[in-house]
């Protein structure tokens, strides 16, 4: 099969958040399996000296943005065996950053319909164009609109991927001509609540709607997590699923890690003694066998900072210590550094993001905690059992498919269901507990790293399904 990811970011080439570990990884797993995947990004200003050295140009095309015709560049480059191409255009992605400005909306609609009119000049025809959120949504919409009957575009298939139901293309109805170039009649497609929706219009027109973990397609049903597209996804479940994302298991290696103090495995785990060791004196903790407790995240309230802020000083009296990582809202920031000024031999508090910390507090600490309101998928919590730190979950989206609750002794990590912080509290209590059983605990640790989270089994669920839909 030919699959074609389009997408707004992948690593290495562009960055923000998940959506790019998943367009950097889940292509070359896809080609691992006989298959010919490659992946359209933008060709952002921001992308390193030494990548943009790598790229090879194409051609260059026209592509209409309603009534304006616009230079389209198109390069391309091969990194880890997948072959991706460059959308370029100076206007649009010659800044600094990649979203956030006044004519996203314009962005993204000259970025969907170059994907289209890219096809015309390669030497490759998908089967399957899979897009990502909103910023890729109308690739679909224009295909039905536009290109379905066009020679060389009959027959391919079109899969759209929720990596977050919060972020929707949302815009007033005026865009549908004066940018879109869409007819008027055809506003039915994308209107919702009386502006245009353009994650709606991917949600009429693709084939097929995925998420990102088998318990977020059945979440957004619900209007608690749905931003307010319940209602059109529940009319259109048929052919909604949702696919578990894998990580990195190359990049997230303990065996081979060289940022960690010590290398180990769930078949030689004494390294992560040594790893406990050299955190605790990295961030000048006291020396001790109590449990740490990682937490890297965002501080904002859907990851559940709310539910560690009410209990935080009652985790403490179990016996904890803490090594934070983050940064966001100030209540939050403020929040825990006075925790680590009261506390300062059992909390400590880093502001911001280092990569090389996060390994480390992933490698060394005991247990990681992920009280998240919503979590499509989470990777944090497949990071921590990979390199033996038990998960501490609520049972939502992701963290609910990748995390079994240890309670019966056959689990990998603990969870807990209702966003509540006293069942929190007790999700920790019994963590201490069976951290104080040696025995029972090494055969968790081992349990947790043993399990499977590689992109290879999410390639083969997005092959079935590619093949399903090929068939129709």
């Amino acid at each position: 099969m030919n699959i074609l990811f389009a997408a707004s970011e992948a690593v290495p080439f562009a960055a923000s958040g998940g959506l790019a570990d998943v367009i950097g990884s889940l292509p070359a797993a896809i080609n691992s399996k006989g298959h010919d995947c490659r992946v359209v990004i933008p060709l952002y200003k921001t992308m390193r000296p030494e990548l943009r050295v790598q790229l090879t140009f194409l051609t260059n095309i026209t592509v209409d943005v309603s009534w304006r015709k616009q230079y389209c560049g198109i390069f391309t480059a091969i990194w880890n065996g997948v072959t991706y191409y460059f959308i370029d255009n100076e206007y649009y992605f010659g800044r600094e950053g990649l979203y956030g400005f006044y004519d996203d909306c314009e962005r993204f609609v000259f970025f969907s319909r170059a994907v289209l009119e890219m096809l015309r000049c390669i030497d490759f025809r998908p089967d399957i164009i899979n897009g990502n959120d909103w910023q890729t949504a109308l690739i679909p919409v224009f295909y039905q609109v536009f290109y379905k009957y066009q020679q060389g575009y009959q027959d391919i298939k079109h899969v759209f991927t929720i990596h977050n139901i919060q972020y929707q293309g949302n815009y007033g109805r005026e865009v549908l001509n004066e940018v879109m170039g869409i007819p008027l009649y055809h506003m039915g497609i994308l209107e919702y609540d009386g502006a245009i929706n353009m994650m709606k219009g991917a949600i009429e027109t693709a084939d097929q709607i995925t998420t990102v973990s088998p318990s977020y397609a059945w979440e957004i049903l619900d209007p608690w997590y749905s931003h307010g597209l319940d209602r059109i996804l529940v009319n259109k479940q048929e052919k909604l699923c949702g696919i578990l994302n894998g990580i990195d298991t190359g990049l997230y290696n303990p065996a081979t890690d060289a940022v960690i103090a010590k290398n180990f495995s769930s078949k030689a785990p004494a390294g992560k003694l040594d790893c406990k060791k050299a955190l605790l004196e990295e961030l000048n903790l006291q020396q001790g066998d109590e449990p740490i407790i990682g937490i890297v995240t965002r501080f904002v309230s859907h990851k559940g900072i709310d539910l560690i802020r009410y209990v935080f000083e009652d985790i403490i009296r179990l016996g904890y210590k803490f090594a934070i990582l983050g940064s966001g809202e100030k209540i939050y920031e403020d929040f825990f550094s006075e925790m680590q000024w009261r506390y300062p031999d059992q909390v400590s508090v880093t502001l911001g993001f280092r990569p090389e910390l996060a390994k480390q507090i992933y490698a060394g600490c005991d247990m990681f905690l992920m009280p998240s309101q919503s979590e499509p998928c989470g990777l944090a919590q497949m990071i921590s059992m990979r390199y033996g730190t038990i998960p501490i979950v609520r049972e939502t989206g992701g963290l609910r498919d990748s995390v079994k609750d240890d309670g019966d002794g056959d689990g990998n990590g603990f969870t807990f269901k209702t966003y509540n912080a006293h069942d929190m509290l007790d999700a920790c209590r019994r963590a201490k507990e069976r951290y104080d059983e040696p025995d029972a605990w090494k055969a968790l640790v081992k349990r947790a790293m043993d399990s499977d989270f590689s992109w290879s089994t999410s390639a083969d669920s997005y092959i079935a399904l590619y093949r399903k839909l090929i068939r129709k």
